[in-house]
């Protein structure tokens, strides 16, 4: 008998609308693209109309409702990509295979175009195949996938060696180097009770590992003490930020630290289920990490009866995002949890006292959970005495772009920006880009600060920029990726990142006036006073960073030093003169607007 694969699926996740995200994500990989047969019965299966269906589907970046391609390859685009010519590659990959970017070639087999960072950047220039990393693209291995997509080879019989993800730690410290146990920390925590378990993070000082560096142990306080009929925990590994990769790697080499993180705070606030939210661009760790579930599940450190505790019932479930960096903030995050699209909610209320399904939750970073094992096992005071007085312990850095030793190091909060240049190899750096794009970006004369959050807070991303990098295209990268990941649900945000994208083409196309530097602090204005969230507030942080401290990057790209508003339409007619291969004098237009002399 043919077993109907969406029926199964729906049938799988028990009818539950929460689950629609992961529904359409398994649909797609059963089907290639979420057809319109398959809409008409999640209609019926979840009892959900069609229009939260389609809305749903239409938000996430990797959830096609029309056919992508038997192959869809996504090159990432993050600026280390782009140093490291990925845009070269994709040309070439473009012409082998007869496909224009964007688009589907005409026999439906394959489609290339460009995604956001994919979380490799120290191994890039990656791509994506039909979900699947692969990383160090060459020219040769370029020409090697598209005989393997000519021939329709399928994906399992492509060279293992394509999808290897090296981990790449160059450097360990307390937690990397941690050599607990399964049930350690679990061991140590069940000798006091879920209160001294609080106490004891707010000892340590642990913050949040995510960006934002909220007290640990106040959210876990506030929501054991939130009242509900059921509390959550939430692992965000939705790393989505550029430049950043260490949860990916935390994921792949010590993931019982992460659950069991994720454990200890059910023993703390009384949670019975909890969620990985793993970004989809990780998607090919989740075989892996469930079989670490169930591993843990066998030997009672998950499920009913934790250690056999009578009432310590604890379980993890995985869900898969599918392409949305706004979803690695915290409320965006729970509502695709719940099968929305990832659109942030207002706040307050804050998710400690209304997250998942309404219901108190904490939702804390990958690192952060991981951390929480050490403080477990090791006490608060030992923990708080690693680090500086306002930044306890110690942080894992993804160090990337123009140096010798990309990877993973970590170090005690306080390390300095010129200790890390030194460990991996950039002698001659100019710039550092401390915590992504909506982070800060340094020059030589501040080497000396310090990782903290009493000076240089972050999330984890370290990009290296040498002499040789034009700091103005960095930040036009960066201009891009927030107008390409801006939810769209508050007007500032939605136009005010295609405004600072345009004036920043407009300097690249050498059309820039120093007026544009007065929109763009308008703009900066604008968008953090009236933006819905996070990513519009930081949208012109490396725009703004990059005029103050690389000043000549822009004054080069200004073809007026005063402005005159006015209409140049010799510059609007340069495409029709490299279409037609005019550049005669007749072909051009003098300020006046008159037709030269031929």
């Amino acid at each position: 008998m043919v077993v109907d694969p969406v029926e199964a699926i729906i049938r799988r996740y028990r009818s539950d609308p929460t689950y629609l995200i992961q529904i359409l994500r398994e649909i797609q990989e059963a089907l290639g693209y979420i057809t319109p047969a398959a809409i008409d019965e999640l209609e019926i299966g979840l009892k959900v109309p069609r229009t939260r269906i389609e809305s749903a589907a239409s938000f996430y970046s990797f959830l096609d409702l029309k056919p992508a391609g038997r192959y869809r390859i996504r090159f990432s685009d993050n600026i280390t990509d782009r140093m490291l010519g990925n845009m070269a590659l994709l040309e070439r990959m473009c012409g082998q295979l007869w496909v224009e970017r964007g688009k589907v070639s005409e026999d439906g087999l394959v489609s290339v175009d460009t995604t956001s960072c994919t979380g490799m950047c120290d191994q890039g220039p990656a791509i994506l195949v039909n979900g699947r990393a692969v990383t160090r693209l060459t020219a040769g291995r370029v020409d090697a996938i598209c005989d393997l997509v000519r021939g329709a080879t399928p994906l399992d019989a492509w060279p293992a060696e394509f999808f290897h993800v090296d981990d790449n730690i160059r450097r360990c410290d307390a937690l990397m180097d941690s050599h607990l146990g399964s049930g350690d920390a679990l061991r140590s925590a069940l000798d006091r009770s879920p209160q001294d378990l609080i106490r004891e993070i707010g000892t340590a000082g642990l913050r949040g590992r995510g960006g934002a560096g909220f007290p640990a142990g106040r959210k876990w306080e506030a929501c054991r003490n939130a009242p509900g009929d059921a509390h959550y925990v939430v692992c965000n590994a939705d790393e989505g930020e550029p430049g950043t990769f260490k949860d990916r790697v935390l994921l792949t080499t010590r993931a019982g630290l992460v659950i069991e993180g994720m454990t200890l705070c059910a023993y703390a606030i009384g949670a019975r289920r909890g969620f990985i939210y793993l970004r989809g661009e990780y998607r090919y760790l989740l075989d892996r990490l469930h079989e670490q579930l169930a591993a843990r599940r066998r030997n009672g450190l998950l499920g009913a009866a934790i250690m056999g505790q009578v009432g310590f019932d604890f379980d993890i479930e995985i869900h898969v995002g599918a392409g949305a960096y706004v979803c690695g903030e915290e409320s965006a995050l729970i509502e695709s949890l719940e099968g929305k699209r990832g659109t942030p909610r207002n706040r307050p209320p804050f998710p400690v006292t209304c997250g998942y399904l309404d219901q108190p939750t904490v939702v804390n970073n990958v690192e952060t959970f991981a951390a929480t094992t050490l403080v477990a096992h090791h006490g608060g005071a030992w923990y708080a005495a690693i680090g500086t007085a306002g930044s306890a312990g110690t942080k894992l850095l993804s160090v990337a772009g123009d140096c010798e030793r990309p990877g993973i190091y970590e170090y005690p909060w306080g390390v300095t920006v010129a200790r890390v240049l030194d460990d991996c190899g950039a002698a001659g750096a100019q710039a550092v880009q401390i915590g992504g794009p909506s982070g800060v970006c340094i020059g030589t004369s501040e080497f000396g600060r310090r990782i903290a959050f009493e000076d240089l807070p972050t999330a984890g991303a370290f990009m290296v920029f040498d002499q040789g990098r034009d700091m103005f295209e960095v930040a036009r990268n960066f201009a891009h990726f927030f107008a390409h990941e801006s939810c769209g649900f508050c007007t500032p945000c939605r136009v005010g990142t295609s405004l600072l994208r345009n004036l920043m083409d407009k300097l690249h196309n050498g059309h820039g006036s120093l007026h544009d530097f007065d929109e763009i602090k308008r703009l900066n204005g604008l968008l953090r006073s009236m933006s819905h969230c996070g990513l519009g507030h930081t949208a012109c942080n490396p725009v703004l960073d990059t005029i103050a401290r690389f000043p000549a990057a822009y004054e080069r790209r200004l073809l007026h030093k005063e402005f005159t508003p006015a209409f140049n339409l010799d510059w609007a007619l340069e495409p029709a003169r490299r279409i037609t291969h005019r550049d005669d004098a007749a072909a051009h237009f003098d300020d006046a607007g008159e037709a030269r002399a031929s």
